[in-house]
């Protein structure tokens, strides 16, 4: 389970504080001794120095627009994403207009997955934030929305605030990406941190979408510390005897 996980990690920094030297440390740890992530996902003023670090690694560069407030400016947000692109993004992951959709403003998130999604040739992300939506259902209607209007994948959180990820959220997630009429993928991001957190999601879309869906083209987990303990993980698994190496069962 743990390596099967590490493959589908979009290793994340997007620190307040973070810095050329920290992205070069990350990029290098995209392509560890147990397998490459999925992709490195970072701030668009450091897509330039991911792409040129992951160069030929196959490791593909995410970037965040729109990000983390989720607000209304079209024409900033677009801009925002030509620039990552320019710079070699292969992946962007757009905050949903969420607090104008639950204000009744539909309107304001179509309009920007929209824009977005003209001026994006790469994978889109759209991020609903689903830690401040009131009701499940509105979470399956953004999420709807979200498909409707060109997402590749829905994520579930920022991670900048205090509910992210939720297994709540993501059964609604999944029920409309299962709905879909089209191929769309799943994103789980935000307090995603240990290999138990990892099993519940991975266990979750093996059992709403089959065990042959989550793949790094279906299924992500948007974090920072989880590829940590998959690679302690499996590194006991490694070095340890024959009689002492778990199954996959076991988690």
């Amino acid at each position: 389970m743990a390596q099967r996980a590490l493959a589908l990690v979009d290793l994340t920094d997007l620190g307040e504080h973070t810095t050329d030297e920290a992205i070069v440390r990350l990029c290098a740890r995209a392509v560890g001794p147990f397998g490459q992530t999925a992709a490195v996902c970072v701030w668009p003023r450091f897509v330039r120095r991911a792409v040129d670090r992951l160069q030929g690694s196959g490791v593909p560069v995410a970037t965040v627009v729109n990000f983390p407030h989720g607000g209304d400016d079209i024409a900033a947000t677009v801009a925002e994403a030509a620039v990552a692109i320019t710079d070699g993004a292969d992946e962007v992951d757009l905050v949903l207009p969420y607090r104008s959709f639950l204000a009744g403003n539909v309107d304001a998130a179509v309009a920007m997955v929209d824009a977005v999604r003209a001026s994006c040739p790469v994978v889109l992300k759209v991020i609903l934030e689903t830690g401040g939506y009131p009701s499940l259902d509105s979470i399956r209607d953004a999420a709807r929305l979200a498909i409707d209007h060109g997402a590749d994948f829905v994520k579930t959180s920022t991670g900048k605030t205090q509910v992210s990820a939720t297994i709540a959220a993501s059964v609604m997630i999944l029920d409309a990406i299962r709905s879909a009429d089209r191929p769309v993928g799943f994103k789980a991001s935000g307090g995603i941190r240990t290999v138990e957190d990892a099993s519940r999601y991975l266990l979750l879309a093996d059992e709403m979408m089959g065990p042959d869906w989550a793949t790094p083209s279906t299924l992500r987990f948007g974090a920072s510390g989880l590829l940590d303990a998959l690679e302690t993980l499996i590194a006991g698994s490694v070095t340890a005897p024959p009689d002492a190496v778990h199954t996959a069962g076991d988690y």
